[in-house]
């Protein structure tokens, strides 16, 4: 019970960092001029890669990379919720295509009213997903997976947190990223010497 209460809370953590990162998104869309019909190619492309980004990121949560597999892996159960999971990952998709597709037509201004809509549904169907992993899939889970599994996600989880760790610690120290190893010097010739 321990282990599914610490690999639940661990995963709300990361909950709450995607949900703060679509809010500060939308108060970015919310703050866009409103008196005009398009946008500024430069700030609607930011907008648009840092949609991209936080659903990127969702991808990469602890949730798809250890509880989904351990769900599907020990029970049938929840196949239902997770395709519906799925679908709402798919509707976000087709959103930020959408709102790439205003973007990347550099000769013409962005138009506001497409863009922003499509924005704005990524960011809907990506917290109507949030939503539904935190009030069915967290306690389907609970009520699912025993405590081996749990046992294993959280180990999984330790390593994984583990190696993030190890893979900063060379920035932390130094700064910046380590440089990559000069190539190796070829030896200088040894100098002749004459004895007389």
């Amino acid at each position: 019970m321990l282990t599914s209460t610490y690999t639940l809370v661990a995963l709300s953590v990361e909950q709450t960092t995607v949900r703060t990162a679509l809010q500060s998104l939308v108060e970015d869309l919310h703050a866009l001029p409103g008196d005009t019909t398009t946008l500024a190619l430069g700030r609607a492309a930011q907008l648009c890669a840092r949609l991209r980004q936080v659903y990127d990121s969702c991808h990469w949560r602890k949730l798809d990379k250890f509880l989904v597999p351990a769900l599907r892996r020990h029970t049938a159960a929840a196949d239902g919720l997770l395709r519906e999971l799925e679908q709402l990952s798919e509707r976000a998709a087709e959103a930020i295509f959408a709102a790439e597709a205003c973007v990347a037509q550099l000769e013409r201004p962005v138009p506001r009213e497409h863009f922003c809509g499509a924005v704005e549904r990524g960011v809907a169907a990506l917290r109507h997903r949030l939503e539904r992993e935190e009030h069915e899939l967290f306690p389907l889970a609970r009520s699912l997976v025993g405590g081996d599994a749990w046992f294993a996600i959280a180990n999984q989880m330790l390593a994984h947190d583990a190696h993030q760790r190890e893979q900063r610690e060379p920035q932390r120290r130094f700064g910046h990223a380590l440089p990559p190893p000069a190539p190796a010097r070829r030896p200088a010739p040894a100098s002749l010497s004459i004895s007389h």
